[in-house]
């Protein structure tokens, strides 16, 4: 959408796509996505340290090969796959062809070794990684209408909104079978759907459809290894009432507006995007299971060295940031392995 196009009405996953990735797009801005939220991987080097262990296993089980592949969907300026490659064994590091996926320009300074994509590279043998890619996945938003009605929500460029149709086909088929929303027959009467609970007024759903269609795509490009989606995510038991759609601008949450200005997320139903043979698990099991526990060091080193205990106390606090509850210790990782056993298997 242009400026012109201020009062024109589009369903979310239209507007939000032009605002995020257009030619004015958020996400080619010359700051990038750093300068506006604060991911795991800007936490702290011990996530880029404990997906290089990661890989660690993905490449055992994989019985080494050369060359081991390592994609970083959505990968801002290049902080986690350089961050990764730096924690590598030198001998694995050796073996690595890794790869950067994202839409904007390749950083200047950016390492040699990295190639720079604006889409994953086809036949990799290896990990591919996506930290909070998903949640920018744009989508379209539902809201049940005085009827119990599920409608498709328009917006405009300023943000306003107003309800337009009925959902229909497979949209509808999606909500009816991951997010339900009022009576079946006002979904489309999808086969098999519960009939006769009206929802309640407002209340709303983000049809993930694009998204499980982008992580099947992406997970298609491995020929063998490990896809992995980390985000913001709810399962069929948690889903919110009225949705998560939000926007985020110079580190504070927002209100979301698709006009470029600011980033437009919701929140992911992993579970729909999961295809047979992954398991969900939230990233504090995932990461303690990678060696990042957050114990405090021993109060004793305290006297004996004290740089060391300093130095570990800052990294304890940094480890507890990564998997507190109720921040991102809570986010989910879908593991998706393709031609390889569970390598966080107990």
């Amino acid at each position: 959408m242009t400026a012109e196009a201020t009062g024109e009405w589009h369903g979310w996953r239209a507007a939000a796509e032009c605002a995020l990735y257009g030619p004015d797009g958020f996400y080619r801005r010359a700051e990038g996505p750093a300068g506006h939220f604060r991911t795991s991987v800007h936490a702290s080097p011990l996530f880029a340290g404990a997906v290089a262990r990661l890989l660690c296993r993905v490449d055992e089980a994989l019985g080494r090969p050369a060359p081991l592949g390592f994609v970083d969907m959505a990968a801002g300026r290049g902080e986690l796959v350089t961050r990764v490659l730096a924690a590598l064994p030198t001998e694995v590091a050796a073996r690595t062809r890794a790869y950067a996926v994202e839409i904007a320009d390749r950083p200047e300074t950016l390492d040699h070794r990295i190639e720079w994509l604006p889409h994953p590279p086809k036949g990799i043998t290896g990990l591919l990684f996506a930290n909070e890619w998903l949640d920018n996945v744009p989508v379209d938003i539902a809201e049940v209408d005085s009827t119990g009605v599920p409608r498709k929500v328009l917006v405009r460029q300023d943000g306003t909104e107003r309800l337009g149709e009925p959902l229909s086909g497979a949209q509808a088929e999606w909500l009816a079978r991951w997010w339900p929303l009022g009576r079946a027959e006002a979904a489309g009467g999808v086969e098999g759907t519960p009939t006769g609970a009206l929802a309640v007024e407002g209340t709303r759903a983000e049809i993930g459809l694009p998204r499980d269609e982008a992580w099947a795509a992406a997970v298609a490009t491995l020929d063998r290894g490990l896809a992995v989606a980390v985000d913001y995510a709810h399962t069929a038991t948690t889903r919110p009432p009225f949705g998560t759609l939000t926007g985020f601008r110079e580190g504070r949450e927002t209100s979301p507006v698709p006009d470029g200005s600011c980033d437009i997320t919701a929140h992911v139903a992993l579970d729909a995007c999961a295809l047979p043979g992954a398991h969900l698990l939230p990233q504090r099991e995932a990461l303690h299971a990678l060696g990042i526990t957050g114990a405090r060091p021993p109060l004793e080193l305290a006297s004996t060295r004290p740089a060391e205990y300093v130095r570990a106390l800052a990294t304890a606090g940094e480890a507890a940031e990564l998997t507190a509850t109720g921040g991102l210790g809570d986010f989910g990782w879908l593991m998706q392995p393709v031609g390889i056993p569970n390598v966080l298997a107990e």
